[in-house]
């Protein structure tokens, strides 16, 4: 998954600030973009969400009444949208049950879509998945709590605990849910096709910017991809 994020804060008439957030996730060929606002007309009337691209299986087709929306997150051939009051919307593909939001699920302040899965965090820091679980990426840990974070790879699941500690389930062919022995004090997670990262906070091994006391591991099994240089 690409993330991109923009802000921009504007001057608007009698001192009135207007923020213009774009926060935009491509996967293949289809882009969905969140815009925040706020003007002396405009505030409570929502956050637009915006699609377009290939729209195969409905992906870039908008849901009716898709407002006051605050995070956004692409699949494979699927979306997912977070509404202000906690709860999830998801359309697109639904082949193996990716748009399919667990009835009753609530208080979600987190979401992420994988390949075919989707991720949400809740308020009590539980972790919900559906979708496909041919890899065990919705086979979401027992007694997983305290979790502040979450990344959904292709096959793969990551959890960021509140004590920096990392959790990963489902497909680990290459390593992508094998986490580093030792590895604490994390900040920051991200999930790709068939590897993991996270961002660290106390820089005890390596800095890997001078001034900026954080460091970046990666971890994976070594794997040739069609047209990946040696």
């Amino acid at each position: 998954m690409v993330f991109l994020h923009r802000a921009v804060n504007l001057k608007c008439t009698k001192g009135t600030r207007m923020k213009v957030m774009f926060r935009k996730i491509n996967w293949f060929y289809f882009t969905i973009v969140l815009v925040c606002f706020c003007t002396p007309t405009l505030c409570g009337a929502g956050n637009l969400v915006a699609a377009w691209g290939d729209n195969s299986l409905g992906q870039t087709t908008l849901p009716n009444g898709l407002t006051h929306v605050k995070a956004i997150s692409a699949g494979g051939y699927f979306n997912l949208a977070l509404n202000d009051d906690g709860t999830v919307v998801a359309w697109g593909d639904n082949s193996v049950g990716e748009t399919n939001v667990p009835p009753g699920l609530s208080n979600v302040v987190s979401i992420s879509a994988g390949f075919v899965h989707s991720l949400a965090l809740k308020s009590d820091r539980s972790v919900v998945s559906w979708g496909s679980n041919n890899s065990g990426q919705t086979n979401v840990p027992a007694g997983l709590t305290n979790v502040i974070a979450i990344a959904a790879g292709y096959a793969h699941s990551i959890a960021l605990k509140d004590d920096g500690s990392v959790v990963c389930w489902g497909d680990s062919s290459q390593g992508q849910s094998s986490v580093p022995t030792g590895l604490t004090n994390v900040i920051a997670i991200a999930a790709g096709e068939a590897y993991s990262l996270a961002l660290k906070a106390d820089g005890t091994h390596i800095q890997r910017c001078p001034g900026q006391p954080r460091e970046i591991f990666l971890w994976l099994f070594p794997r040739k991809f069609p047209g990946q240089p040696s």
